[in-house]
C-alpha cells in the first residue's frame, strides 16, 4: 500500500494514475516499472495494479455484497455461483465487512454505511479484481500541509545520502536481471464478453432502482399528474366549434407533444448523474466501457417508459372523450410515447457531454421548446415558416409526432357551429370536417399516416447511436 501526505499540486494524483495505468494517452514516462526482474509495459500497468479513489462512488440502493458480487461478475468471465460467493465472502472477511453483507449502501446523509466503511468497500472492490498491488491515497489537513512538505524535503534529503540508499539502487540493478523470480502476478484476464457484462449491468441497474419504491413511484406515476389537470381543465371534448371543438383538441394535443419529453427529461436528469459517476470511475478500472452502461440504462427504462405512458393515455384519451375507436387509442399511445422517450433519450445525449444538470435541464428544455415550435405546427401553420426553419422542422421529432396526433384525433370528425352542422357565416366556423382541419394544419398528412410512425420510431435507435458515440468519446477525453 502506497500512502503519500497531501501537497496540492505536487503530482501525487499523476504518480498514482500513472502507476495504476491511467494515464493511457496524456504524459510523458522517463524510466522504467520491473515487477519480479521484469520490465513491463505501459499498457500493463492496469493489469498489474489498482486504484482507490479518494472519492468512493457506489449506488446506494444496493447492499454491500451486492455491490462486491456485481464487481467480481464484471471482472471475472467464468465461475459458479458459489464461486463468486466465496471470492466475494472471503474478500469481506479480509476487510471485516461480513457483519455489513445485507446492510444497504445508502447515501452519505443517511447513515447506513459510515465514510470509513465506504472506503473499505471501494478497497474490497479493487481486491477483487485481483491486483498485485493497492494503491490508495491518504490525505493531512491543509494546516499541516507546509509543515509536512518540509518535512518529506528533509526525510528525502537525507535518504538519498544514505548508504541505504545506495544499496537499494544496487539490489534493483542486480534484480532486473534475475530470471529465478516468479512471473508478474497479473489481474485476471479472462473477463465477460461485451454482452455478458451488459446484462450484469442490467441486473445491478434494475435491482437498485426496483429498491427505491418513491423513485419507482415517480416514474411510473408522473405522467398521470400531468394528465390529471389537463382532464379537470379540459373535462370533455364536444364537436360544437364555437364551444372550443378545434381549439380543445390543439391544445391537448400540443399538450402531450410539449410536456411529455419534458417528464422523461427529468427522469433522466434524476437518475443517470449517479450511474455516470459510477461508470466513470469502473470504466477506468476496465471494468466495461461508459456507453455499456448508457445502454444498461436504456434498456432498463424501456418497461417503465411504456407502463407510464399508457396509464398516462388511459387516463387522458378515454376521459375527456377522444376518438372513441380502440387503434386509435393504441395509435395515440404510439404516438406520445416517442417523445417522452426522446425527451430522456436526447437529456442522456446532453448528460454525455455536460456535467452540470442544471445546464442540462435548461438546454433540454430549450430544444423541447425549439422542437415544438418549429415542428409540430400547432402555434404556426408550417407552411408559413421561413425556408430555413421549414427544413428545420423535418429534423424534429415534434413534427411527424404532432401529424400523426392531428390525423388520430380529427380524420372522420363532423363540426356543428352554434348547434347547427355546416357555417351559419360566423367567422370562428371555419371547419366544419376534421379532414378540412388536416390540410389546413398539415397537408398531405393522412397519406403520410404510415410513413410518419416509421420516421418518428426512428429517432429512437438514431439518439441511442448518437449517445453511445458521446459516450465513446466522453470515455477517450476522460482516460487521461
Amino acid at each position: 500500500v502506497c500512502i503519500l501526505v497531501k501537497d496540492n499540486g505536487s503530482g501525487k494524483t499523476t504518480l498514482l494514475d500513472a502507476i495504476s495505468g491511467r494515464l493511457r494517452r496524456k504524459g510523458t514516462f522517463l524510466g522504467e516499472v520491473c515487477v519480479n526482474g521484469q520490465q513491463l509495459k505501459k499498457e500493463e500497468f492496469q493489469d498489474c495494479f489498482s486504484y482507490v479513489l479518494q472519492n468512493e462512488t457506489l449506488l446506494s440502493n444496493l447492499t454491500v455484497q451486492e455491490t462486491l458480487s456485481y464487481t467480481a461478475k464484471l471482472a471475472i468471465r467464468e465461475g459458479s455461483k458459489d464461486f463468486f460467493q466465496n471470492r466475494v465472502e472471503a474478500v469481506m472477511a479480509e476487510m471485516s465487512l461480513s457483519h455489513l453483507a445485507n446492510k444497504l449502501i445508502g447515501k452519505r446523509a443517511s447513515g447506513r454505511i459510515s465514510s470509513g466503511e465506504r472506503r473499505l468497500i471501494s478497497i474490497a472492490a479493487q481486491l477483487l479484481q485481483d491486483p498485485m498491488d493497492l494503491t490508495s491515497v491518504d490525505t493531512q489537513s491543509k494546516e499541516r500541509e507546509i509543515e509536512t512538505y518540509k518535512r518529506v524535503q528533509l526525510i528525502g534529503s537525507a535518504y538519498k545520502t544514505s548508504v541505504i540508499y545506495q544499496q537499494t539502487l544496487e539490489n534493483i540493478k542486480r534484480v532486473k536481471h534475475l530470471q529465478t523470480l516468479p512471473p508478474v502476478p497479473f489481474k485476471t484476464k479472462a473477463s465477460p464478453g461485451t454482452l455478458t457484462k451488459l446484462g450484469i449491468l442490467l441486473r445491478k441497474i434494475m435491482r437498485n432502482l426496483l429498491r427505491d419504491k418513491m423513485a419507482l413511484s415517480v416514474r411510473l406515476i408522473q405522467n398521470v399528474i400531468l394528465a390529471l389537470p389537463l382532464m379537470f381543465f379540459i373535462l370533455q371534448l364536444r364537436n360544437d366549434v364555437l364551444k372550443g371543438a378545434v381549439q380543445d383538441r390543439v391544445g391537448l394535443l400540443y399538450t402531450c407533444v410539449a410536456g411529455l419529453p419534458y417528464t422523461g427529461m427529468l427522469n433522466a436528469i434524476a437518475f443517470f448523474p449517479a450511474l455516470r459517476a459510477v461508470s466513470d470511475q469502473q470504466s477506468q478500472d476496465g471494468l466495461y466501457q461508459k456507453w455499456q452502461m448508457l445502454l444498461a440504462y436504456i434498456l432498463h427504462i424501456l418497461p417503465f417508459s411504456i407502463l407510464s405512458v399508457v396509464m398516462f393515455s388511459s387516463v387522458i384519451y378515454w376521459s375527456v372523450g377522444m376518438h372513441p375507436e380502440v387503434a386509435r387509442f393504441g395509435y395515440f399511445s404510439a404516438a406520445v410515447f416517442v417523445p417522452h422517450l426522446a425527451g430522456e433519450l436526447l437529456t442522456l445525449v446532453l448528460l454525455g457531454v455536460v456535467q452540470n444538470t442544471n445546464i442540462v435541464n435548461s438546454v433540454g428544455a430549450l430544444l423541447s421548446v425549439i422542437g415544438v415550435l418549429v415542428g409540430s405546427g400547432f402555434l404556426r401553420n408550417i407552411n408559413e415558416m421561413p425556408t430555413p426553419l421549414k427544413i428545420l422542422g423535418y429534423f424534429m421529432f415534434q413534427k411527424y409526432g404532432s401529424e400523426i396526433l392531428i390525423v388520430n384525433e380529427f380524420y372522420g370528425l363532423n363540426f356543428t357551429c352554434g348547434g347547427s352542422s355546416g357555417s351559419v357565416g360566423n367567422p370562428l366556423c371555419l371547419f366544419t370536417q376534421g379532414n378540412m382541419y388536416i390540410e389546413k394544419t398539415c397537408p398531405g398528412a393522412m397519406s403520410r399516416f404510415t410513413t410518419n410512425f416509421v420516421i418518428l420510431y426512428a429517432f429512437i435507435p438514431l439518439l441511442v447511436f448518437l449517445g453511445i458515440i458521446v459516450f465513446k468519446i466522453r470515455d477517450y477525453l476522460i482516460s487521461r
